[in-house]
């Protein structure tokens, strides 16, 4: 993956430093490996799926800056971080403006290193990336993409794009209002009803990040060859609900899934990224999903 025309501007990015927080709760060995993926597409606070909540210790404060991030980490996957995140402003702009009609509104990136508060509770580097409707923004722990490619074998830089567009997908449901149709419903549901619907939402993502990928090549942004494809393939492949369930406890449970099959997040990021037609992501009125 090539950056034809990268936009490092920092608008509507903040870095948060110094949150050490206090964990109340103890996961480990395989269960927080799981833990990290499972939160990598979640477009809540993946804390409450844990049933525990990262506080700053008294004394401790989180710094919000804006400007460079480039010296965030060695790797400057902060840099890269931000590229994705403005490159996606840019399409779903276009695409709000010319093909929805409406105003599009960015959400707020948030770097942060150890533990952070959000508007949907305390999150850490356990929690993998995710969105927070509540806040409209995106949360993303840098240490995480060292994870998804040493861990799960999903090295890449358009793996690192897809997780980063995929939360960014979760923005563009909230704004289309289609994150508080799912939160009125689950207080209807069943818990395996409402499961079925998460999936559909969290594949809906998925397409979301592939029609980014899309759109960012056609408007010379990026530039992609065929392994950078398979990059991002492997990384839906390695956050399937089976997948996960395979590797924590040696069997899967279809009605307890959240985010789809290996087979199912890499056909609509695939999907995504071949059509680059808005309607076909439509994942809530597919007869396959239900």
């Amino acid at each position: 993956m090539k950056w034809l025309n990268p936009d490092d501007s920092t608008d509507g990015v903040e870095v948060q430093k110094g949150g050490r927080g206090k964990t109340v709760g103890k996961i480990g060995g395989l269960g927080a490996i799981v833990v990290v993926v499972i939160s990598l597409i979640l477009g809540k606070n993946p804390m409450e799926m844990l049933g525990f909540v990262n506080n700053v210790m008294p004394g401790q404060q989180q710094t919000q800056t804006t400007g460079t991030v480039t010296n965030m980490n060695s790797n400057n996957d902060s840099t890269f971080t931000v590229r994705v995140y403005n490159s996606a402003n840019s399409v779903w702009e276009g695409v709000f403006d010319q093909q929805l009609h409406k105003k599009y509104s960015r959400p707020v990136l948030s770097l942060f290193e150890g533990s952070t508060q959000t508007a949907c509770g305390g999150a850490s580097a356990a929690s993998g990336p995710f969105y927070c409707p509540a806040d409209r923004k995106v949360y993303i722990d840098l240490s995480f993409f060292n994870e998804l490619a040493q861990r799960f074998k999903a090295p890449g830089q358009l793996a690192m794009a897809y997780v980063v567009a995929h939360e960014m997908g979760h923005h563009i449901q909230n704004l289309l209002g289609v994150t508080d149709k799912l939160d009125a419903a689950r207080q209807r549901l069943s818990e395996a009803d409402y499961n079925k619907l998460s999936v559909k939402l969290e594949l809906q993502a998925d397409f979301y990040a592939g029609f980014w990928a899309h759109y960012a090549e056609e408007e010379k942004i990026i530039a992609l060859d065929p392994g950078d494809i398979e990059s991002a393939l492997a990384a839906a492949n390695a956050v399937g609900d089976d997948n996960l369930q395979k590797q924590a406890q040696g069997y899967v449970v279809p009605e307890s899934f959240t985010h789809g099959t290996s087979a199912q997040r890499v056909y609509w990021f695939k999907k995504g990224y071949t059509t680059g037609d808005l309607a076909q992501g439509d994942t809530f009125n597919d007869a396959s999903l239900d």
